[in-house]
């Protein structure tokens, strides 16, 4: 049955991997639905934004328009037109995408304003947040108290979700692998465009730094492995980088160490995938990732902690290990290139292909709402 769908969440001009999520959904939601899409004008005050820019530095045609923005989510005076907006839609369904406490109650209140008859459905990424907050609680009760059902894409998160709200109608979905970037290239090609030696072993740690991502965990990890191994780290610095310097500059390591201080932008993210034989993500806390799904487009395996959700994603395509043990992952890393496990891991990726898809992905969350959310609304 075709549906109009509204749809609010990051979304382009805006960068990062919600936005790129969304983008991705509203693309296959497109092919059997009418869909509005709604972004924020400003998602953050830029005082307290750690990184360069909240925004892509290239225009995208596919993309430029498509999102209205409605809102500034600390600006309470434009939650007044939003909620005028996103009523206007006239929907049947209204999918929220959540991944932090502030946007409760802009959502809460929007939700409120839709008309009775529209599904209310919330995709939340993630409810406890990894920096904890004094008022995230209160804040993820208030938002929950607002919707239907919800979409997550871990146990983590819907048992987080139901300790809030146990009546909660809650669909658990695998994240879908990314397919939106550019193919692959010869892994000799990407290496030499970053100046990396291919005949070393390269491990990559992907994506924006914070504290709980552990890089620090696998510098020193790095620290135990020989000269066979380079570490290239991709990603812009939200927390200081001084304090991961007296580690990259160690003159142990120092010369098999790349770091690449920015934000990494579509068109050049098949370069680092391709020139990877294996993505590390030693983080401390997690729901889930969307650095795995990219390394399993791309075919290449992981190695993970074991925290939140990451664990049940990787199946039999990477490895899992302790958490904050440098050790431990210097050991893991070690058998995943001795014991040749990477084969094994490769075949497995590649014989789940096309499981993960966003069309399929975007159906099942219709679905639900269809069947977990009765025809007259609330």
């Amino acid at each position: 049955m075709r549906m109009k769908i509204s749809i609010f969440s990051a979304y382009y001009p805006f960068r990062g991997g919600i936005a790129h999520f969304n983008e991705r959904l509203v693309k296959s939601l497109d092919k059997k639905h009418e869909v509005a899409v709604f972004t924020f004008k400003k998602q953050y005050p830029n005082f307290l934004f750690p990184g360069s820019s909240q925004f892509v530095t290239t225009l995208n045609p596919e993309f430029e328009g498509r999102a209205q923005r409605i809102v500034s989510t600390f600006n309470p005076f434009t939650y007044f037109g939003a909620r005028r907006s996103l009523k206007s839609a006239k929907s049947d369904l209204f999918i929220a995408n959540y991944w932090m406490s502030i946007f409760s109650v802009f959502l809460s209140f929007c939700s409120g304003g839709l008309k009775t008859s529209t599904k209310r459905i919330a995709l939340v990424h993630n409810l406890v947040p990894h920096e904890k907050r004094f008022f995230d609680r209160w804040l993820n009760k208030l938002f929950v108290r607002n919707f239907d059902a919800f979409v997550v894409m871990s146990d983590q998160v819907k048992n987080d979700l139901l300790s809030l709200r146990p009546d909660a109608k809650v669909l658990t979905l695998e994240h879908p692998w990314y397919d939106q970037f550019l193919e692959k290239i010869q892994r000799n090609d990407a290496c030499e465009k970053l100046g990396l030696d291919a005949t070393k072993k390269v491990l990559l740690f992907f994506g924006l730094i914070r504290d709980y991502k552990g890089l620090d965990v696998l510098l020193e990890a790095f620290l135990l492995l020989d000269e066979s191994y380079s570490l290239l780290v991709a990603g812009e610095f939200y927390n200081d980088k001084s304090s991961y310097s007296h580690l990259i500059k160690d003159p142990r390591i120092a010369s098999r160490v790349k770091v690449v201080d920015k934000f990494i932008p579509d068109e050049e993210v098949h370069i680092y995938f391709s020139a990877a034989d294996v993505s590390v993500l030693p983080y401390r806390s997690a729901t889930q990732s969307g650095v795995t799904a990219t390394s399993f487009h791309f075919g290449v395996p992981v190695i993970v902690t074991d925290v939140g959700g990451l664990k049940y994603a990787v199946q039999d395509m990477g490895k899992v290990v302790q958490p904050n043990n440098n050790e431990i992952l210097a050991t893991a890393i070690r058998d995943y290139f001795e014991k040749s496990e990477q084969v094994a891991f490769k075949k497995s990726i590649d014989s789940k292909r096309g499981t993960f898809s966003w069309d399929n992905f975007a159906e099942r969350v219709v679905q639900f709402a269809s069947e977990s959310v009765p025809l007259e609304g609330k």
